[in-house]
């Protein structure tokens, strides 16, 4: 797994999309067992920590604002400690994004149930993928089949309820799973700054890192390529999101980026004009 410097301004996900090789049960409701409840409850009392600071061990999976190195995980932002079904966890104190109707998004599966999926859009509320809104005939009890815990999907917010549940989907055009590549977050208010005016910048990241890039509304940006091109547009990144209200910034990243690399062909999007962006 790449890992960029510390910041508090981008951060991984803890893992390569394509590394996630769990059991086909991992992530179904019966995790909540004893054991793992009694683990939840001892570790989940609040602790603050900083950018760096060892957390946890093998005994759990790297989670939202952590990095795993040599069998151990570290926070990678500030902020409280949080384990839930075997992932650790830094919550910061950053503004969280709240979703819309129709906000194009990039999630990863948490949690399996028999006829959908909960999904870490990084938002407070609680979202789900049900199987009647992916384009699969998916029997009862055989969601893990198809999508398992840790996997990557490219969605599109299809409904907020009353008490703001939120309802993704996977069914139209372009939205599917991303089964490569490396995940990383920026704060959610700095996305259109990496996507520049009119795409200027993502395709700066684009033609010099030689990368697929895909950018959702919620901050979570979906990278595949070389992995020397993905650790260039992830420090690329890092500097856009630190350095977000300086001027000039297109002309330092250009500059940063230096020679153009070659690149495949861009695959297929949904149609989300600037919202999502590959």
């Amino acid at each position: 797994m790449l890992r960029p410097k510390c910041s508090n301004n981008v951060l991984f996900l803890g893992y390569t999309v394509s590394d996630n090789k769990w059991p086909a049960n991992a992530g179904r409701h019966n995790l909540g067992s004893d054991i793992m409840s009694q683990i939840d409850i001892q570790e989940n009392e609040r602790r603050f920590v900083v950018p760096g600071e060892e957390i946890g061990d093998s005994s759990h999976r790297s989670g939202m604002g952590t990095y795993a190195r040599d069998g151990k995980v570290f926070a990678s932002q500030t902020g409280i400690v949080n384990i839930r079904s075997g992932y650790i966890n830094v919550q910061n104190f950053a503004g969280k994004y709240l979703p819309r109707q129709g906000d194009s998004v990039i999630g990863v599966i948490r949690d399996i149930g028999p006829n959908s999926w909960f999904v870490d859009i990084s938002c407070p509320y609680n979202s789900m993928l049900h199987a009647s809104e992916t384009p699969w005939k998916i029997d009862y009890g055989m969601t893990g089949q198809y999508l398992q815990v840790g996997d990557v999907i490219l969605a599109k917010v299809n409904h907020i309820d009353e008490i703001k549940n939120v309802n993704l989907t996977i069914k139209e055009h372009g939205l599917r799973k991303l089964s490569s590549g490396q995940v990383l977050e920026v704060d959610y208010t700095k996305v259109p700054r990496v996507i520049g005016k009119g795409g200027s910048m993502i395709s700066i990241l684009k033609e010099r890192t030689g990368c697929k890039i895909f950018i959702g509304q919620n901050g979570v940006i979906w990278i595949d390529g070389e992995l020397d091109g993905i650790a260039k547009a992830t420090q690329a990144i890092n500097i856009i999101s630190r350095d977000a209200q300086k001027q000039g910034l297109t002309d330092t990243i250009r500059e940063f980026l230096g020679a153009t690399e070659s690149h495949e062909p861009d695959e297929e999007l949904p149609d989300a004009g600037d919202d999502l962006i590959e």
